[in-house]
């Protein structure tokens, strides 16, 4: 017996998600949602038509709604689900997914965006809560909770009014992602608000962050880029997917080395997907020389996105902008390679122009992105270390990344001018 969700697209339903006796999935876009003039489709991957989609292109995105890696393996034990069942997950806890998607059993609509399915959340409320996420990841199977994020990190999506800090109820649209420290990993709450801010001072999109604390636990509050006020005070949900659903790529695969997107296919569906290909094309290739010069290795598909108006996206923000290469024990070879290259200090002029047409014109571009963003980001690091420690946030972590930029700075210089000297 065939198991249906249905897919609301914000308020209107989309379609179906059906699940058969076997486990596969399929998706059918809803008849008089086709026939709307302002009908959207859900994914890249997935065009409208009348004809149903199997599972090879269905699994992949709707997989993509969900936590990654260990925290889909502890979410799921929490709800007594397997963690291969992304139907049973995305049933239980699919009511405010990335993007405009939420779902529902069928014959249950979306709930109203008001105010009364937001639980204020005190001091000792949050730190409860965010002490709970480790072994409950997005708080799945909280009573009136259903929220579902990808990624490996343990956060939670939030509604937030100035100071106030509430817990979305019924799939409530949400403005908020909190993330608190990861595990065994210190300092990362600092590390990520750093980068965040330092892309932002050189000119890349990024999302407003802040830290705050929850008694002796740091946490940051990132603004929600897929999320907007309307004027009347409502929240609008707007469309997004990452890179692996848009190229119908299991979450489980978005390493390059693994099948998952390299530079190539990225810049390609940039191509074929965005609206303004030329100015995408060379904001991703920034976003590449930020990662770079970060030191962020975990640089891979499902952290880049498209960002949707109608059914033509943008490239989306930058986010999870960690500096990795601070801590010893994770990996040092890039997610994506540079014109074949992963091991970062190998990576020469030669493998970064593989990036951009085989023009003189399009070189001299990339060799002045090159040379804007290295040149004048250690400064920048600097004056950002300042003011952040004048507002109170300071950690040893931050010296260490400040010296990886300045090493990969030192590099990039060096490839485009040898005669450059630190």
């Amino acid at each position: 017996m065939t198991r249906n969700l249905d897919v609301y697209f914000k308020n209107a339903k989309a379609g179906i998600l059906g699940q058969d006796t076997d486990g596969t999935l399929t998706f059918e876009y809803d008849t008089d949602y086709l026939q709307s003039s302002d009908a959207n489709a859900i994914s890249f991957s997935m065009p409208l038509r009348e004809e149903q989609y199997s599972d090879p292109v269905v699994r992949p995105f709707f997989s993509g709604l969900l936590p990654d890696e260990g925290a889909r393996q502890r979410l799921a034990g929490a709800l007594g689900l397997s963690s291969g069942n992304a139907f049973g997950l995305l049933e239980v806890i699919g009511g405010e997914c990335a993007g405009a998607l939420s779902l529902y059993r069928s014959g249950t609509a979306p709930a109203a965006d008001d105010d009364d399915g937001i639980e204020e959340l005190s001091r000792e409320r949050l730190a409860e809560l965010i002490g709970k996420l480790r072994g409950r990841p997005l708080l799945g199977g909280e009573e009136g909770v259903r929220l579902s994020l990808a990624g490996a990190q343990d956060k939670l999506a939030v509604i937030v009014h100035g100071d106030v800090i509430g817990l979305a109820k019924g799939g409530r649209p949400t403005t908020h992602i909190l993330k608190p420290v990861i595990q065994g990993l210190e300092g990362t709450v600092e590390n990520e608000l750093f980068c965040l801010r330092l892309a932002g001072r050189r000119n890349l999109p990024v999302p407003a962050v802040e830290m705050r604390w929850s008694g002796e636990t740091a946490f940051l509050l990132i603004e929600r880029y897929d999320r907007a006020r309307t004027p009347a005070g409502h929240i609008d949900r707007l469309h997004q997917e990452d890179f692996c659903q848009a190229l119908s790529i299991p979450p489980e695969l978005k390493y390059e080395e693994e099948g998952g997107p390299g530079t190539e296919r990225s810049i390609d569906l940039i191509n074929r997907a965005c609206g303004r290909p030329a100015a995408d094309r060379l904001r991703f290739i920034r976003m590449l020389l930020l990662q770079y010069l970060v030191g962020n290795a975990d640089a891979h598909g499902k952290n880049y996105a498209l960002l949707y108006h109608g059914n033509t996206p943008d490239l989306a923000p930058l986010y999870d902008v960690v500096c990795t290469a601070a801590y010893p024990r994770l990996a040092k070879k890039l997610a994506m390679k540079i014109g074949g290259r992963a091991v970062p200090n190998t990576i020469q002029l030669k493998h970064w122009l593989t990036l951009v047409p085989d023009t003189k014109a399009a070189q001299r571009l990339l060799i002045s992105d090159i040379a804007n963003l290295a040149g004048n980001i250690d400064g920048e690091a600097a004056a950002l270390l300042v003011e952040l420690s004048d507002a109170g946030v300071q950690h040893p972590i931050l010296k260490t990344v400040r010296g990886v930029i300045a090493t990969r700075a030192a590099h990039l210089l060096r490839i485009i001018d040898p005669t450059f000297s630190k």
